[in-house]
């Protein structure tokens, strides 16, 4: 047995269901979004936000506890794949391009020495600073 609406037709049925599937069913990515929900952007004169505050992360010193550089090291390699090394500096600015990087992370790039050539990703880390302790 269908369940309708006594109210209604069944085309006014259909329609009606048609009408509202998009909240039902979901509409795909960003269906669900309501632009109150979005962030503000910053005022005039203010500065765009970040993923740190300026300073916030220091990159010529801490240890493989320190949570900024862990983090830093894993928003990097976010918009990295393993398929784009062996590379240089420009193919793996272009790499994090592709991806959509943000600025904070393609300037930390392009201050790669324009000469490296990094086999993987460890050796990334090593010359961006972002010492890896070896585990065993």
């Amino acid at each position: 047995m269908e369940r309708g609406s006594s109210k209604h037709g069944p085309q006014l049925d259909e329609q009606m269901a048609r009408e509202t599937q998009g909240l039902t069913q979901g509409g795909g990515a960003g269906a669900r979004s309501e632009e109150w929900r979005e962030a503000e952007p910053p005022a005039d004169g203010e500065p765009e936000p970040g993923w740190a505050p300026e300073g916030g992360i220091d990159l010529a010193e801490g240890d493989e506890t320190d949570a900024d550089r862990r983090d830093w090291r894993a928003r990097i390699g976010s918009y990295l794949h393993k398929s784009d090394f062996p590379a240089n500096r420009d193919d793996v600015v272009a790499a994090a391009q592709a991806e959509n990087a943000p600025d904070d992370v393609l300037t930390a790039l392009q201050k790669l020495p324009a000469d490296g050539r990094y086999a993987n990703a460890r050796e990334l880390w090593g010359a961006l600073g972002l010492r890896i302790d070896e585990r065993f």
